[in-house]
């Protein structure tokens, strides 16, 4: 068990020595034009409304539930509030939804994504109110869904569930950072080689940052999920998804 202690120490430690401006968190304040912060907002409100409905039902039928939710909730805030510079307007940081999303599922993921991107955007400046739709949709949306069908999609095979869970919280991150990268290019499109093009260089900017993070919140979310399913075999949690 201390060997497990030091290990989250160790990667904890990894991210809070990296580099930071105080002016990024996904996309920033005032990045995206009017016509498309509004587009993204529109598209992520489904999301949560189903997930606030979702949230209720969890509630219902397992009061311990929130004990739960407040871990994923705060997972979340602390390893997304950990970031590294890469394109103008952006930045590269874990997101800690992968947990949440194998816990509870992927849109109860969206309302927690949400409140952690709109505490970070009021009280740390980082992100922005006219950018959140944006960032709910890429960081709270798409990242849970995808943790969400790789673990499911591997949870009964002969895959190591570890393994499974570190593959489901990796590419959920990368998934995030695709479609920032896409989002981005959309309204920065490079003038000769148009959208693909400018997709081409947003990606590989993020791959460099992005890519040691993704493994680094894979270790880091099994280790958590290990300790999950300890406790529960102890009967001090109670795991129905695990």
């Amino acid at each position: 068990m201390k060997k497990k202690n030091y290990l989250i120490l160790g990667i904890l430690f990894l991210l809070l020595s990296t580099p930071s401006v105080s002016n990024a968190m996904h996309i920033m304040e005032g990045f995206l034009p009017a016509k498309w912060a509004i587009f993204w907002a529109i598209v992520s409100l489904p999301f949560l409304v189903i997930g606030l409905r979702k949230i209720k039902k969890v509630f219902k039928d397992d009061v311990n539930a929130k004990i739960l939710l407040g871990l994923a909730g705060g997972f979340v805030f602390v390893l997304s509030a950990l970031k590294i510079p890469s394109v103008t307007g952006s930045c590269s940081h874990p997101t800690g939804v992968g947990l949440g999303a194998i816990l509870f599922g992927p849109t109860v993921m969206t309302v927690v994504g949400t409140i952690v991107l709109l505490f970070q955007a009021i009280l740390l400046a980082h992100g922005g109110l006219t950018t959140l739709g944006a960032n709910v949709f890429s960081m709270a949306i798409v990242g849970p869904i995808v943790s969400y069908i790789i673990y499911r999609g591997l949870k009964n095979t002969r895959i190591n569930k570890r393994f499974t869970v570190f593959l489901a919280a990796s590419f959920g991150n990368l998934a995030t950072y695709v479609v920032t990268a896409i989002q981005l290019s959309v309204v920065f499109q490079d003038p000769v080689t148009g959208l693909m093009g400018s997709l081409a260089k947003f990606l590989s900017v993020f791959a460099v940052t992005q890519i040691p993070l993704a493994i680094v919140e894979g270790l880091l979310t099994a280790i958590i999920y290990n300790l999950l399913v300890n406790y529960n075999s102890k009967g001090v949690v109670n795991i129905e998804n695990i």
